[in-house]
């Protein structure tokens, strides 16, 4: 039996419209792309390390819509929202796969979405090793990503006289939502922040050294997400709205509530922010408190509390 290419080669591919399209993924993928053509991928962990790996699927009218992004802009933020879970776990990517589902077999199309997965697993540096195609009716991109960790950051961990901080500042996708349902182009910043967002795959595992105890991504909003974090380590959190880091437009709530943000929320006994903000050039700001008490997220403004908001469900 012949062993598997090790020099990072792909297998050359049969006939097929389907396998066409591939070698058109393929080709736009270039050295991004590792030894795929067999039935499934084969990926090396360091030794000592555990293996992590996360689902996540975008869904044309669910997760974006075309008349908001190119599809540049859809294959590159499905593939950094992936990538962002595992930054949630501390655990530096080691591949991902591609499912993608076309409505239509348009080439350059399909190269668009081709050079935008590329583009945000390069940013990453994570290999593109895997996938599958099939025909369907709406648009749809299911992307697998692999990580490895030797202590990965649990969402079971908060602990009572824990501090609760978060990355970045938070607004900008939903000050992007809000200007697309009414009819206009929001803003170069808050567009970027919506359809570009980064994985904070370095800065988690900086949270990590500095003793994080729990890490979530904010996919469906600062306190939906705290909520799993909670639930898991059966504390309460208490958030202090005020201190939130938003921008101008954004108010606390909608802060709290906004999903698509892709940022990290941790808890820890205790971080220097300002040193952590200067050695990764991200801000990090302290939001709460993790408390005794019956497991949930509690909101404070002005010292009132408020309604915790509920955040995204894909169900609702």
């Amino acid at each position: 039996m012949n062993d598997r290419p090790t020099n990072g080669r792909n297998i050359d591919l049969g006939p097929g419209k389907e396998f066409d399209i591939v070698r058109t993924l393929l080709a736009e993928w270039g050295k991004t792309a590792q030894r795929i053509g067999d039935d499934a991928a084969i990926v090396d962990v360091p030794a000592g390390e555990r293996l992590v790996a996360t689902t996540d699927t975008s869904v044309e009218g669910v997760h974006f819509r075309r008349e908001w992004l190119n599809h540049f802009e859809i294959g590159y933020r499905a593939t950094a929202a992936s990538l962002s879970d595992l930054a949630a776990m501390a655990a530096r990517p080691i591949g991902v796969l591609i499912a993608l589902t076309l409505p239509e077999v348009d080439r350059a199309e399909a190269r668009e979405l081709a050079t935008g997965i590329r583009e945000g697993a390069a940013a990453s540096m994570c290999p593109i090793i895997g996938g599958d195609l099939s025909a369907g009716k709406d648009l749809s991109l299911t992307i697998t990503a692999l990580g490895s960790v030797a202590r990965p950051i649990p969402r079971a961990g908060a602990k009572v006289g824990d501090r609760v901080y978060v990355t970045g500042i938070l607004g900008g996708p939903a000050a992007a939502v809000r200007a697309w349902k009414a009819g206009i182009e929001p803003t170069e910043r808050d567009r970027a922040r919506f359809a570009h967002p980064i994985p904070r795959i370095e800065a988690a595992m900086g949270l990590a050294a500095r003793g994080a105890t729990s890490a979530i991504d904010i996919s469906d909003g600062l306190a939906a997400d705290l909520a799993h974090v909670a639930a898991a380590s059966k504390v309460r959190i208490e958030v202090d709205a005020d201190r939130i880091p938003r921008i101008g437009d954004i108010s606390a709530i909608e802060a709290a509530s906004a999903g698509e943000e892709y940022e990290i929320v941790v808890t820890a006994p205790g971080i220097d922010v300002r040193r952590f903000s200067e050695e990764f050039g991200l801000e990090l700001t302290e939001i709460g408190r993790v408390v005794a008490g019956a497991p949930g997220v509690e909101l404070r403004q002005g010292g009132e509390r408020v309604t915790t908001p509920a955040g995204y469900d894909h169900f609702r």
